[in-house]
């Protein structure tokens, strides 16, 4: 395994649904020590990015690798063990649990090159779930819920953290408390590849942050993507990031 291997790396990945061609020879890195937000619009491809590196969505070209070794469409279960953690839009629960035994069944044996997070430290994070450990999932609100996810995924102590959407219509504050728990786990070594529409909170908690645009053409469907423009470092003249942060255009 060489040294200069970045954590994450995305090498001219093609993805289809069908016969819709969604992901067109995507590029991405992330490195140890990062938080990379992937910004566009609906359609652009970002959610598919995510479940193709999870091993969600077949991979048709192209090649997806952690430290050098190739997880291209491996089993999602062999992607977990790899070192990658997923927080899906859906904030996927086991409904007929508590919340204790959901956050028991994230649970992983610590590894050597990954921080090893308890249920203690997830109940200090959000003490509403520690209010609620004995609650069924399927009963708790979606805020809740998307705390629960976060968790769990945490409790398998990744190397990186996939996370999609996860502020999408929860209250101003639940925003807040979610962008400081990204923070504090990547203060703490976790790297974060995240999806997230609000710009603000992108920016607030991103290292860098790339930007995927959709292309269109007669040869292509409306939800197509194109990661074929070269990349770019910096920022537009007419926006203040924050001084930490850098923008790559894809």
């Amino acid at each position: 395994m060489s040294m200069q291997s970045p954590l994450l790396a995305l090498q001219g990945v093609h993805a289809h649904y069908g016969k819709s061609h969604i992901l067109h020879g995507i590029d991405l890195t992330v490195g140890r020590g990062e938080v990379v937000s992937l910004l566009g619009r609906n359609g652009a491809g970002r959610s598919t990015t995510m479940k193709s590196i999870m091993g969600l969505v077949d991979v048709t070209a192209g090649r997806i690798a952690v430290e050098g070794r190739d997880i291209t469409n491996k089993r999602p279960f062999e992607i977990a063990r790899a070192g990658l953690g997923f927080v899906p839009e859906e904030r996927e629960v086991f409904a007929n649990l508590t919340v204790d035994e959901n956050l028991r069944m994230g649970e992983q044996p610590p590894r050597a090159d990954a921080p090893a997070w308890t249920i203690e430290q997830m109940f200090s994070y959000f003490p509403r779930l520690k209010e609620r450990r004995n609650t069924r999932a399927g009963n708790l609100s979606g805020g809740e819920q998307q705390m629960l996810t976060m968790c769990r995924s945490l409790l398998g102590n990744p190397k990186v953290m996939l996370i999609d959407e996860p502020t999408e219509g929860l209250a101003p504050k639940i925003v807040e408390v979610i962008a400081d728990v990204i923070r504090d786990i990547h203060q703490r070594g976790v790297s974060v590849v995240l999806v997230e529409q609000k710009l603000t909170i992108a920016l607030k908690v991103s290292t860098r942050v790339s930007v995927m645009a959709a292309s269109y053409s007669k040869d292509r469907p409306r939800n197509c993507t194109s990661a074929r423009t070269s990349c770019r470092s910096g920022w537009r003249s007419d926006s203040r990031p924050p001084p930490h942060a850098s923008i790559t255009h894809r």
